[in-house]
């Protein structure tokens, strides 16, 4: 029953991780395009608000019970297809810890030219082009995760 449970528990925060992560793409693009720096405002908080609160809860919960789940079925590490899992959700966790970064920088930025009453500064874009290429392998790696999990594909580790 444990593993039924952690079971859930760990497809649930892959919805939560994959889903935040695609709305915050599409949210931050859809705004930025639109050039309108109260759109972006707007943009930039949530999904500062949704890194907080679905993000960072599901990438803890991912590897919790997901070692959990190995545990209890008695699966090592190094079976190919779990360390390849890992090792996919790790390199998404590395390439966002910085996006986040960028996401809480990039929402400054805005504030800052709201109150001055001025454009965005140069740094936005390039913080921009940072954060999508971030985003694209953690997005990327994270699909892949999901992929090798529900599969078992081994990588032969």
């Amino acid at each position: 029953m444990l593993y039924v449970l952690l079971k859930v528990a760990h497809i649930i925060a892959t919805a939560f991780f994959f889903g935040a992560g695609a709305a915050s793409a599409v949210l931050k693009l859809r705004a930025d395009r639109s050039g309108d720096l109260e759109s972006m405002k707007f943009a930039a908080g949530h999904i500062v608000w949704a890194d907080w609160l679905f993000t960072i809860p599901s990438g803890i919960a991912l590897p919790a019970t997901g070692l959990g789940m190995a545990i209890l079925a008695d699966i090592p590490m190094t079976s190919g297809w779990l360390a390849g899992g890992i090792v996919l959700f790790a390199i998404a966790g590395l390439c966002w810890v910085p996006a986040a970064v960028l996401q809480i920088k990039m929402r400054q930025e805005i504030d800052d030219a709201i109150l001055a009453n001025r454009g965005l500064s140069s740094s936005y874009q390039k913080w921009t082009r940072y954060w999508l290429a971030l985003g694209f392998p953690s997005f990327t790696a994270a699909v892949l995760a999901i992929y090798v999990m529900v599969v078992k594909y081994d990588f032969g580790l």
